[in-house]
């Protein structure tokens, strides 16, 4: 499997201006896989260091920065020399000895000719438990699960591969029956690059299904783990209320729905902690659609999306059959798979700030509201055919934007301010907003 993040490391490393990276995703995105596929595509060899239950690196780094003691010590634990200029030095789980995390400030300054990526599935955690973080020393590179597109280029073949990435939208709506039963795979398996590898090397959807049930259990453990005693019960109640959120009709995060009388303040740091993990991502309505749109925020009413589509029907124990096949009975839930989808190929692209806009009075509420660059676009995601949206009618009375997009399985088309961006094709959005300009 390929990521599309490896182009982002290919810069990084001829970067004039490289500081160290950290990598942040939840735990089993693929931050191990990608640093080490990185570093033997694009280096001569890489010094890897798991601080994971490793009382020699915690030793190592108790001491002080003399960054020459410091690199012999990382050449004795990996067995590799280390040339600044040939070796990509590789820090995993290192939020487990906080000192190693300081030292990529000294790093930075002392020998910034040193390739180094650090990476760690519960580095927001740490960083709120008064770690000693290098400000201004190191670069950010966020990993989620595979996008759809990752996907394809996963488990399709190269003429597929070239045609969704190609933007002949004729072409495309011709097609449209391939791309619509790979995202419904998709919508099954998701992105968790285990579950992905276990269909792509012949596994069924049963097997997928129990990949993804080792995964929660893991969550779950970490629950344990790492969370302060006393808020597990909660952040356990919170995670599980999550798919009948997402099934209401208003998205809108409802702390009733976690226990019933349950309030905000009971619940804050249990939410914080699944955030900064990784597990759940935040989006905030925003009152009024205007630049910034973080200034408009109304930060009472918000939205929680997990970090994958296939999780999401793993926690429900989603029968294939009623995704890929159709039921009725499932109709209710096909808009959160649909919504959770969305989201989850709109994380995955750099730069995008994500919110959700309502009516004050709750009588419209249009799906996703983004800001690009300098042009806000309203967003609304229907699960099938449908392109009736008055959600969508009633934003763009009141507040004329220049582009709106409509996504579902609808061809591709545009008309009068209004793009029709089918399901299946939304890796690039925006690419296709700023052709509009």
């Amino acid at each position: 499997m390929n990521r599309i993040l490896q182009d982002k490391l290919r810069k990084w490393k001829l970067s004039c201006s490289r500081k160290p990276l950290l990598v942040r995703g939840a735990r089993q995105v693929g931050k191990t896989w990608l640093m080490r596929k990185f570093g033997e595509a694009e280096y001569t060899n890489f010094a890897y260091i798991n601080f994971e239950g490793n009382p020699r690196m915690k030793e190592l780094f108790s001491y002080d920065y003399d960054i020459t003691r410091i690199i012999r010590g990382l050449e004795i634990e990996s067995g590799e020399k280390i040339n600044a200029e040939k070796t990509l030095i590789v820090f995993d789980e290192v939020q487990e000895v906080p000192s190693a995390l300081s030292s990529l400030k000294y790093f930075y300054e002392q020998t910034p000719e040193h390739h180094i990526i650090a990476a760690g599935s519960l580095l927001g955690v740490a960083l709120h438990q008064h770690c000693s973080f290098p400000v201004g020393k190191v670069s950010f590179m966020d990993l989620y699960p595979l996008s759809f597109q990752e996907f394809i280029n996963a488990v399709a073949d190269e003429n597929l591969i070239q045609l969704y990435e190609s933007r002949d939208w004729t072409m495309i709506n011709t097609f449209r029956r391939k791309f619509i039963e790979l995202l419904k795979q998709y919508y099954y398996v998701g992105g968790m690059p285990e579950a992905v590898n276990c269909l792509r090397t012949g596994g069924d959807l049963k097997e997928v299904r129990a990949v993804q049930q080792q995964i929660l259990s893991a969550y779950e453990q970490d629950f344990s783990k790492y969370a302060p005693y006393e808020i597990v019960p909660r952040i356990r109640m919170l995670w599980n209320s999550l798919p009948a959120q997402l099934c209401r009709e208003n998205k809108k995060f409802v702390y009733g729905k976690v226990k019933p009388g349950a309030r905000a303040r009971d619940y804050e740091l249990a939410m914080t902690w699944l955030i900064d993990c990784g597990l759940v991502h935040k989006v905030t309505r925003i009152s009024r659609p205007e630049l910034p749109l973080k200034a408009f925020e109304d930060a009472r009413a918000f939205k929680l999306f997990l970090s994958d589509v296939g999780l999401l029907g793993a926690m429900t124990a989603l029968d294939v059959k009623t995704l890929l096949e159709g039921n009725l009975l499932f109709a209710g839930f096909k808009g959160a798979i649909t919504e959770q989808y969305f989201f989850q190929q709109l994380a995955s692209q750099e730069d995008i700030q994500i919110h959700y806009w309502s009516y004050d009075k709750g009588m419209a509420e249009v799906d996703f509201v983004l800001q690009c660059d300098s042009r806000i676009i309203p967003i609304e995601v229907k699960a099938e055919f449908n392109l009736q949206s008055k959600s969508l009618s009633s934003y763009r009375q009141r507040f004329d934007p220049e582009i709106s997009i409509k996504s579902s399985m609808t061809d591709y088309n545009q008309n009068d301010g209004i793009i029709n961006l089918p399901l299946y094709n939304l890796h690039d959005i925006r690419s296709i907003v700023a052709d509009k300009r």
